[in-house]
């Protein structure tokens, strides 16, 4: 057989991960449907995953290819290939086994296109899955976040304040108005139904809570209530209990972009002292939301 026919038969990708419940951690924190449909991109980089709803929510996460123990790439671009998101964690939910995280290997494609995923770290057995792929859709919205000025627009806030503050704020059909102000510094979320809540984050009143502030005008803005909720009802455990901050930014336009870090470092038999760095940034996953406003269905009204 020729050298070009090896290279062209040769998988996109071949890597492994040593801590595959990190990377369940992580694409659970976008699965906010049962039936939802996930884009991956493969690059020399790592991997990307991509979710939508609708147009106005979008979510992504980060897997760099550090995360990993191998990361073998060979693909000419960027191979880009639909899956079903429930699946795939399913998937890898099957070799997490309680109290034991062994490696795992990803190979794209497999013979029929498919994702493979095998187990790697026992010579006496193996759990091998095949996943079915798709062409994907193409994403219908640009999600290209810009900033509103000179002056980021952002908050931190702790990830367990930030989940309480919008479960608390659930009205069926409703959305929640953000108001940022910089005199006094501070956020307010306020969710309207059969009555209003609001909810103050006071920066220098408890920046334990509101770790990070920036603004330098008022700042306001609607989102649907579903959307927003999205962004912060798998968040993971893990997250929870370490007690990370959540970052918020508002571009132009108002658009709303959320950042959480979910840690993919394989655990460490030793206990760590409460207030330690935790993983280092090589071994985080990054995930984004983005949320559209409500200004275009306001203006519609106005009309």
């Amino acid at each position: 057989m020729s050298s070009s026919a090896v290279e062209t038969e040769s998988p996109d990708l071949v890597c492994e991960l040593d801590n595959v419940q990190g990377m369940v951690d992580a694409l659970t924190s976008v699965r906010w449907k049962r039936h939802q449909d996930a884009v991956l991109e493969l690059s020399e980089h790592g991997i990307v995953l991509i979710v939508e709803d609708t147009g106005c929510l979008q979510a992504k996460v980060y897997l760099q290819r550090e995360l990993f123990v191998r990361y073998e790439y060979s693909a000419h671009g960027r191979p880009r290939f639909g899956v079903s998101l429930g699946l795939f964690v399913d998937c890898l939910n099957t070799f997490c086994i309680p109290g034991h995280s062994g490696p795992i290997e990803f190979q794209y494609p497999g013979p029929d296109m498919q994702l493979l995923l095998k187990s790697t770290d026992s010579l006496s057995s193996c759990t091998y899955a095949e996943i079915r792929t798709r062409i994907p859709d193409t994403i219908s919205w640009d999600y290209n976040f810009e900033p509103a000025g000179s002056t980021p627009i952002s908050f931190t806030v702790k990830s367990s304040a930030l989940k309480e503050a919008i479960d608390d704020l659930e009205w069926p059909g409703s959305s929640i108005q953000i108001t940022l102000q910089p005199t006094p510094p501070s956020v307010t979320f306020k969710g309207e139904g059969h009555g209003d809540l609001q909810i103050d984050f006071m920066y220098y009143a408890n920046m334990d809570l509101l770790t990070a502030f920036n603004c330098d005008q008022v700042v306001s803005h609607r989102y649907k209530y579903k959307f927003l909720r999205a962004t912060t009802s798998n968040i993971p455990s893990s997250v929870i209990k370490d007690n990370r901050g959540s970052k918020l930014t508002i571009g132009r336009g108002g658009m709303l972009k959320v950042q959480h870090l979910v840690s993919v470092a394989k655990p460490s038999n030793s206990h760590q002292h409460i207030d330690s760095v935790g993983p280092p940034p090589s071994r985080i996953a990054y995930i984004e939301f983005f949320v559209k406003p409500q200004v275009d269905e306001e203006n519609a009204y106005d009309s």
